[in-house]
């Protein structure tokens, strides 16, 4: 019974270490509002769009322009990285293709 219980725990540890990568705690301040822009034409079929975000490096906030990408595989979609205000902090969470 050890060995399973050991091994759910590496799983979840596991987890825990995979999900915390996808996030950033920020106490500083917020972010500053997205920038607005043109999109343009994408660049050829089956391209999708990626909005630019704020990003922090540690120091401030930098802005990490939109681009034109191809989806890893057919029926994804792009979920853009968003700031959560939690209490006193903002949260980052990375964008991803669900």
């Amino acid at each position: 019974m050890s060995f399973f219980r050991a091994a759910g725990c590496a799983v979840l540890l596991t987890a825990g270490l995979i999900g915390s990568a996808q996030t950033t705690v920020i106490r500083v301040a917020p972010p500053p509002p997205v920038r607005v822009g043109v999109v343009g034409v994408a660049p050829g079929p089956g391209y999708v769009w990626i909005a630019g975000y704020q990003s922090w490096n540690g120091h401030g906030y930098v802005w990490v322009a939109g681009r034109w990408v191809r989806p890893p595989r057919v029926g994804v979609v792009w979920v853009q990285p968003r700031y959560v205000h939690t209490g006193s902090t903002w949260v980052f969470h990375k964008g991803y293709w669900r």
